[in-house]
C-alpha cells in the first residue's frame, strides 16, 4: 500500500507539494521635495528608467514643490510621457503643493492624485534674469517676451491635459491667471484623478484601473511590495546647491574666506574654502538662470568690501558695498510664484555677517596702524640701555645684548649708568639718564 502511494505521488508531483504563490507586484516610490532643477530632473528621469528596468507595476512620484526651472520641468514631463511603466504623481504629504512647474509634472502623469490638504496651481511662468534695456523700451520688450512665454506655457499644459483627458480649460486658467485650487476641487474639476489619505490608500484606489497607454495590463497595485528609489549623494548635493538661499550663503562664505585670506596671506584654508564656495555659488546661479546684472552688482559689492580693507573710507565703501549686495540679491530672481527667490532672513543674515566681518577686519587693521613700530629706529625709542664706556658726551652703550654707539643729551654719563634711548641718528643712539 505504501509503495502504491509513493508511485502515485511520484507520478503526480503537484499532489506532493502545494502550488507556489505568485510574487506580489512591485511599486517603486520616488520622493522629491524642493525646487525643480537639473538635479530633480536627473533623479526623476532615473526613477522612471529604473522602474521600467525592474518591470514594476507602477512608479509613484511623491511630489512637493513650489515650482522651478522650465527646462528641468520639461525634461521630467518628457520622461513621464515616454515612460513604459505607469507613472502616478502623488502630491503629498498634507500641506504639500504642486505649484508652477509642479502643475505640469502632475498633469503629465498617467494617474494624478493628491492628499487632502494639498493644493495645485499658480503655473504662470516666471522669467528669470530679465532682459537688457532701460525705460519704456525695456518694459515693452519684457511685456512681449512675457506674453510669448505665457502663451507657450498655456499651449504646453493644454496639450498635456488633452493627452491625459484632463481639464484643458483649467489648464489655461492655471497658467494665464495663476489659478490655484485645493485637492477636493482639483478632483471635481478633473484636474487630478483622485484624493488619497496615504500611499497605501492610493495603491488600493488605483488597483485594477485601465490606463489608455496600457490597455493590455490593468494596474495591479493592491498589496504591492513598495521599493523606495532614493537620490544619490551627488544628486542630493546638486539639489541642495541649486537653491537660491544656499547659493547666496555659498557666495557669502566664499567672499568671507577670500577677505580673510587677503587680510592675512598664508592662512591658506580660508582661501581654499572661499574659492570652492564661490565656484559652487556660480554653478548654482548659472543653473538657476540668475540675472547677470544681479550677480555683477553682488561682485561689485564684494570688491568694495575689499577696497574698504585697503583704503580707510570711514565706512563709505562698506556702506556702498552693502547697498550693492542688497540690490544685486533682490535682482537675482524676479519671483512671482515660481518658487525661486532668496528669503529675507538669508539676505539679512548674510549681509550682517559680511558687515560684521569687514568691520572686525577694519578695526584690526586700524589698531595695527596705530601700534608703535617695534623695529628700526622707532622701535628703539624708550628702551633702556647700560653705559659701557663713559659718555663724554660720546661713548658706547649695551642695548639688548648689542653694543651701540651713543651720545649723551645731558652732559657726561659714567659707565654702568642706565640710560633711556630718546632717538637715533644713523647708528648712534641719543640717550639721557634713565632717572627715577
Amino acid at each position: 500500500m505504501i509503495k502504491l502511494t509513493m508511485m502515485v505521488l511520484l507520478a503526480n508531483p503537484s499532489w506532493a507539494a502545494p502550488a507556489k504563490a505568485p510574487a506580489p507586484p512591485q511599486v517603486m516610490v520616488a520622493t522629491y521635495s524642493g525646487i525643480i532643477n537639473p538635479a530633480a530632473a536627473e533623479y526623476l528621469q532615473a526613477a522612471v528608467a529604473e522602474a521600467a528596468r525592474q518591470r514594476c507595476a507602477a512608479l509613484v512620484i511623491e511630489l512637493d514643490t513650489p515650482g522651478g526651472l522650465d527646462l528641468a520641468m520639461r525634461e521630467i514631463v518628457k520622461a513621464i510621457l515616454a515612460a513604459t511603466v505607469p507613472v502616478i504623481v502623488y502630491v503629498a504629504p498634507a500641506g504639500a503643493r504642486a505649484a508652477s512647474a509642479g502643475v505640469f509634472i502632475t498633469m503629465a502623469a498617467h494617474v494624478a492624485a493628491m492628499t487632502p490638504g494639498t493644493n495645485i496651481g499658480a503655473a504662470h511662468p516666471v522669467q528669470l534674469g530679465g532682459l537688457p534695456g532701460t525705460g519704456k523700451e525695456k518694459e515693452k520688450t519684457d511685456s512681449v517676451m512675457e506674453g510669448k512665454v505665457t502663451n507657450d506655457a498655456v499651449a504646453y499644459l493644454q496639450a498635456i491635459s488633452a493627452r491625459r483627458g484632463r481639464n484643458a480649460a483649467w489648464a489655461f486658467a492655471g497658467v494665464a491667471q495663476s489659478t490655484s485650487i485645493v485637492s477636493a476641487e482639483a478632483v471635481r474639476e478633473n484636474v487630478v484623478d483622485l484624493e488619497a489619505e496615504s500611499l497605501q490608500d492610493l495603491l488600493v484606489a488605483v488597483d485594477g484601473r485601465v490606463l489608455p497607454d496600457f490597455k493590455d495590463r490593468p494596474l495591479r497595485t493592491k498589496g504591492a511590495q513598495i521599493v523606495r528609489f532614493a537620490m544619490t549623494g551627488r544628486q542630493k548635493l546638486l539639489a541642495a546647491v541649486s537653491d537660491p538661499n544656499i547659493a547666496m550663503i555659498l557666495m557669502t562664505l566664499g567672499v568671507s574666506g577670500l577677505l580673510i585670506e587677503l587680510y592675512s596671506p598664508g592662512l591658506i584654508l580660508p582661501g581654499i574654502v572661499g574659492v570652492i564656495s564661490l565656484i559652487m555659488a556660480f554653478y548654482s546661479f548659472q543653473t538657476l538662470s540668475a540675472s547677470f546684472a544681479g550677480v555683477l552688482l553682488i561682485l561689485v559689492g564684494f570688491l568694495l568690501y575689499v577696497l574698504e580693507l585697503k583704503f580707510h573710507s570711514y565706512g563709505l565703501l562698506a556702506l556702498s558695498a552693502t547697498a550693492a549686495v542688497l540690490f544685486g540679491t533682490l535682482m537675482l530672481f524676479r519671483n512671482s510664484g515660481g518658487g525661486l527667490s532668496v528669503s529675507w532672513s538669508v539676505i539679512l543674515s548674510t549681509l550682517g555677517t559680511l558687515v560684521l566681518l569687514v568691520a572686525a577686519l577694519v578695526a584690526i587693521a586700524a589698531r595695527a596702524f596705530r601700534r608703535r613700530s617695534k623695529t628700526g629706529a622707532e622701535g628703539l625709542i624708550g628702551r633702556v640701555a647700560v653705559v659701557d664706556t663713559d659718555l663724554a658726551p660720546r661713548g658706547k652703550v649695551t642695548l639688548g645684548g648689542e653694543l651701540w654707539r651713543a651720545e649723551s643729551l645731558e652732559g657726561d654719563i659714567p659707565a654702568g649708568t642706565e640710560v633711556r634711548v630718546e632717538g637715533a641718528e644713523g647708528l648712534t643712539l641719543k640717550v639721557r639718564p634713565k632717572g627715577p
